[in-house]
């Protein structure tokens, strides 16, 4: 993947979204706050046609809305619109729509896999418990030495900060073999770096964040980058 273009200029997301059988008058809203253009593109799961062309580039103070297809897919960012396969670290968000007898919408935003953005999703006209969950902070400024992901152009800038599984590689960290369950995978201090500033989100793989909801019938979800 060619990354140098993404880490200056948009910061890679990835958002992965699950529908079963969703509501077709939901409108899914990408806000783009940051001070520079991102670039969204929609990757589907095996079998499913890609949405809005493929992807689209969203200009700093714009945003963009479209309605949830009644299908799997997912949307992530990438710099051109033959995208390559997203790389961490990125700030993921993640949604998944149920729709029967009880309709309802599940969200989260993920640092599992580092940050790069601030992220947060917010719903609207939804019912039951519907918070506002994500990271609002700027974790690049006190990311950890030993996570720092720095520009590939040599001016030093910090554009990335990995998870303690990407920047070492344990099982340990990236809860793999013997650690892959709820009793073995456990919090680190690099998880907890994230925790400690934004306690809304996911920080490694069997994490429970502080917000939990159960949010039914949203008209529209915003995915807002930067604030």
């Amino acid at each position: 993947m060619a990354t140098t273009m993404l880490l200056f200029t948009s910061a890679l997301f990835i958002l992965c979204t699950l529908f079963h059988a969703a509501r077709p008058e939901l409108i899914l809203t990408v806000v783009n706050n940051c001070p520079f253009t991102v670039y969204p593109a929609i990757q589907p799961n095996a079998g499913h046609a890609v949405l809005e062309k493929g992807g689209f580039p969203l200009q700093s103070l714009t945003h963009r809305s479209f309605r949830a297809p009644d299908q799997h897919w997912g949307l992530q960012q990438q710099n051109r619109m033959q995208w390559p396969r997203w790389s961490p670290p990125a700030t993921l968000a993640q949604i998944t729509l149920h729709h029967g007898h009880k309709d309802f919408s599940s969200y989260g935003v993920s640092l599992v896999d580092g940050f790069n953005l601030p992220m947060t999703v917010t719903p609207h006209e939804g019912k039951g418990v519907c918070p506002v969950v994500g990271c609002k902070a700027n974790l690049l400024a006190t990311c950890p030495d030993k996570l720092k992901l720095w520009s590939p152009d040599g001016h030093g800038h910090v554009v990335g900060c990995k998870s303690g599984c990407q920047a070492f590689g344990t099982d340990e960290l990236c809860c793999r073999n013997h650690y892959n369950s709820p009793q073995t995978c456990r919090a680190s201090s690099f998880s907890e770096f994230f925790k400690h500033a934004c306690p809304a989100t996911f920080t490694y793989a069997h994490d429970s964040p502080s917000l939990m909801h159960e949010c039914s019938s949203p008209r529209e979800l915003k995915v807002i980058f930067c604030h």
